[in-house]
């Protein structure tokens, strides 16, 4: 029997981390990064979620020190302070949090839970997905979708281009200037979207696709033009305001693309960054990252606190009820496994009585019913106070004592019984019953007292 694994997960995100240390973590991309973990020893399942703010990974193995030691090499660059750690239960609570917003640098913002849905399908594409992580993280985007239509956790809320829209706007008078949004991506076109609806008078969209970055400036009222990103020497300098989001791994920008005289405010929230910080010594250029976000998502924050508590009240209901199913897969596990060892020993002995039983004298068909039903009886009757203490065990998270019958009753353990006499009498006959070893599955509908087995 194979026991229900627990999962382990780690994280670098941006409430304790560093941009540069959430770049550093994890690798080259999720597929890469589940790939990796699942070639570890005792990894069975992994899912990665890597966004411009955090770096995570969670995997499920039978032993907890095999899951930690899985996920050490993660983030071998980054200070221990700026990395937390997750057992199974604190794994469930986070995924959950984190697809409702609640762990996002713009608290409640829509995009991760989309970032999370697309993390989930690449770890599945890479072959980390089983059902331990399945149920985890299907339940972590049930909950994103609860908040979102239950709560007003998201009403108001700025993403992180329209909360860089809104840091520029207290930086420098946008009215008739020129912003370039270098990236057509998502975070690109909500940059592009807010700054439509501010006073800039035109609005430039470089990308290394041309028709993607038409697509972005066509969705915008305000004036605008796409272009390659090969013009941005010619139109960076002409700019008054510059956001880089694209999701190259090389710096775009540079300290010669602002040789402009005039000021230039550039923010950049890429990851990894798409501006040189050497740029930032740059005198007539004030360079922001995503660090820099965080005071001015603060005050979206603080609106959000009541519907944050909302969201809070259905993680712990959700959380309950997903724990709960956890705890019964385990002791069912358990339990399934001691009903097959206990089959097995019912089958062999009740053939063993049964030939002896017709050798006295033919049986009816009756006769070999109530033997039957007696086997079934007996191993309904003595498994009884088991199954409940197993399920008692689960309930009170005592793993050992479900782990140990795991063990005690493991159905792959097959060898088979000496039987000391040809007649089949001995230690392994009917007549002196014995610990036999596990056998075939349990069938949920065997007959036995189900009185004394229910809870």
């Amino acid at each position: 029997m194979k026991e229900t694994g627990a999962i382990r997960g780690v994280s670098v995100a941006h409430s304790a981390a560093t941009v540069d240390e959430i770049e550093s973590a994890g690798g080259d991309g999720v597929r890469a990064t589940v790939s990796d973990l699942l070639a570890r020893d005792g990894v069975e399942e992994a899912f990665a979620l890597q966004t411009c703010n955090r770096s995570e990974a969670f995997v499920v193995t039978n032993r907890t020190t095999d899951g930690s030691a899985a996920l050490e090499s993660f983030a071998p660059d980054v200070r221990g302070a700026a990395v937390r750690q997750f057992d199974h239960e604190e794994s469930l609570e986070h995924l959950m949090r984190v697809a409702a917003g609640l762990e996002s640098l713009v608290l409640g913002e829509d995009q991760i839970i989309g970032q999370v849905r697309e993390a989930y399908e690449e770890s599945r594409a890479a072959g980390g997905i089983g059902p331990v992580l399945e149920d985890a993280v299907t339940k972590a985007l049930h909950v994103g979708e609860r908040a979102r239509t239950e709560t007003s956790i998201n009403e108001g809320v700025v993403s992180l281009g329209s909360a860089a829209v809104r840091l520029a706007a207290d930086e420098l008078d946008l009215a008739d200037g020129t912003a370039v949004v270098v990236g057509a991506g998502e975070m690109g076109t909500l940059a592009a979207r807010s700054l439509d609806e501010t006073p800039v008078g035109e609005i430039i969209v470089a990308n290394r696709t041309v028709p993607n970055a038409a697509f972005v400036a066509e969705e915008v009222d305000t004036e605008s033009a796409a272009v390659p990103l090969s013009d941005l020497p010619a139109v960076v300098p002409e700019a008054d305001l510059v956001i880089t989001a694209t999701g190259s791994p090389d710096s775009v920008l540079g300290t010669t693309h602002f040789d402009g005289p005039d000021r230039t405010v550039c923010i950049d929230i890429a990851q990894p960054r798409d501006v040189d910080p050497a740029v930032g010594s740059l005198s007539a250029v004030s360079l922001y990252d995503i660090d820099a976000l965080e005071d001015v998502t603060r005050k979206t924050r603080e609106r959000r606190e009541t519907e944050a508590r909302e969201v809070e009240a259905i993680i712990d209901a959700e959380l309950d009820r997903i724990l709960q199913a956890y705890k019964r897969k385990r002791a069912d596990d358990a339990i399934s496994a001691m009903y097959a060892g206990a089959d097995r020993v019912k089958e062999r002995e009740l053939g063993r009585a049964l030939t002896k039983l017709d050798a006295q004298g033919d049986l009816t068909d009756e006769q070999r019913e109530t033997v039957e039903s007696m086997a079934d009886a007996l191993v309904g009757q003595l498994l009884a106070a088991p199954t409940r203490s197993l399920r008692d065990a689960a309930g009170e998270d005592d793993w050992e004592t479900i782990r140990t019958a795991l063990h005690l009753f493991d159905p792959e353990f097959d060898a088979p019984p000496e039987i000391p006499g040809e007649d089949g009498t001995g230690p392994m006959s009917a007549d002196a019953p014995a610990d036999a070893p596990p056998g075939a599955p349990f069938d949920a509908a065997t007959d036995f007292s189900t009185e004394e087995v229910d809870d």
